[in-house]
């Protein structure tokens, strides 16, 4: 058995205190009185026992809730395994222009679901439940970049940050007008660097950052070649997937004057030759999103890649036994206090 909070184990120290203090009184109590045999013989009676007994209970509760506080727990399963691991750094974009709905499939109505970021999410949601032993991260850009999640084997807490990763409110212009979705701000370079970043110490040899994005890049303080320059000379390949279509009039959601969200049609660009050239000066390779097997074709590619052996440890599941410890601590808690107020004749 094991604590999940050793430390909780500091608040034992004043009850260790406390009980020294009750047993050395007890033992110092007395009343000097030299004829013994005139005391009467009756014996103490049960609200003097009671009295003597409900601090050593109410000490006992305390304890117990101590050792609750403190998490006492086994583990279920422990295991130690060797894993063949690459490092994956997920670049996605989260810019206006993603709220874009021309991925939405024939004959299904415009939903949050159908938007270019869903898509993304959820073709990242497919691609880390089929790399279960990789370290994977992920970096979101818009107009500036930002790591949500470092490399992890933890691919249960990426996708819960996954789900969290949404597109940052409407901007507006200096006139309060709401500023058109291809008129936003989209850093590819920077969320691209970021990635590398993240990337340059990590222990597999084999390392891989996979870019989802329109290929709209307007800002930022690094320009996507140079980043993908960086990633180049440090062996880190890129695999560019392109989020959209080439449709000129693309609907997108919106707010109207009231604030309501109304779908609207706005002129976007989508560059596909920005990812392209970025996965070409990198050794990776580019895939259009709305292509199904081009993720196939991206796992395949990756599969090929050289790993690198580690060690991981498996955490499944612990068996939590605080219960038990606080249902006794709080029903001593509540006994020495019922049996105090008995002994004082203070129950109404």
């Amino acid at each position: 058995m094991s604590f999940a909070n050793p430390w909780m184990f500091l608040l034992a120290l004043p009850l260790g205190f406390a009980a020294w203090r009750l047993i050395r009184r007890a033992r110092r109590s007395g009343v000097r009185f030299s004829a013994v045999s005139r005391l009467p013989a009756r014996a103490a009676g049960w609200r003097a026992k009671a009295a003597a007994l409900s601090p050593f209970v109410l000490l006992a509760g305390l304890a117990a809730l101590v050792v609750a506080s403190a998490r006492p727990r086994t583990p279920l399963a422990h295991e130690r395994r060797s894993v063949d691991a690459i490092a994956i750094a997920m670049t996605v974009d989260v810019s206006g222009s993603m709220e874009a709905l021309d991925l939405t499939p024939p004959g299904e109505k415009f939903s949050l679901e159908t938007t270019r970021l869903a898509v993304v999410k959820k073709l990242f949601a497919e691609f880390v439940e089929k790399r279960p032993d990789d370290l994977i991260g992920l970096v979101t850009f818009g107009g500036y970049a930002s790591t949500r999640s470092p490399l992890t084997a933890d691919h249960a807490a990426l996708l819960n940050v996954l789900k969290g990763v949404t597109i940052p409110p409407v901007s507006l212009d200096e006139m309060g007008r709401q500023i058109a979705p291809d008129e936003q701000m989209t850093a590819i370079g920077d969320g691209l660097a970021t990635a590398v970043a993240r990337l340059k110490d990590a222990k597999p040899k084999s390392k891989v950052a996979i870019l989802l994005s329109d290929g709209v890049s307007n800002t930022g303080a690094v320009e996507p070649d140079a980043a993908a320059e960086a990633a180049a000379k440090l062996g880190i390949k890129v695999y560019s997937i392109g989020v959209g279509t080439k449709a000129r009039r693309t609907p997108i959601f919106g707010r109207d004057f009231f604030g309501r969200t109304v779908i609207q049609y706005a002129d976007m660009t989508f560059d596909e030759r920005q990812l392209k050239s970025i996965a070409e000066k990198t050794g990776g390779r580019y895939f259009p999103v709305n292509d199904r097997d081009s993720l196939e074709e991206a796992l395949e590619e990756i599969d090929k890649l050289e790993k690198t052996e580690l060690e991981a440890d498996a955490w499944d599941r612990w068996d939590e036994h605080f219960a038990a410890f606080l249902l006794a601590g709080a029903f001593l808690v509540f006994a020495a206090v019922s049996i105090s107020m008995s002994a004082a004749r203070r129950i109404a």
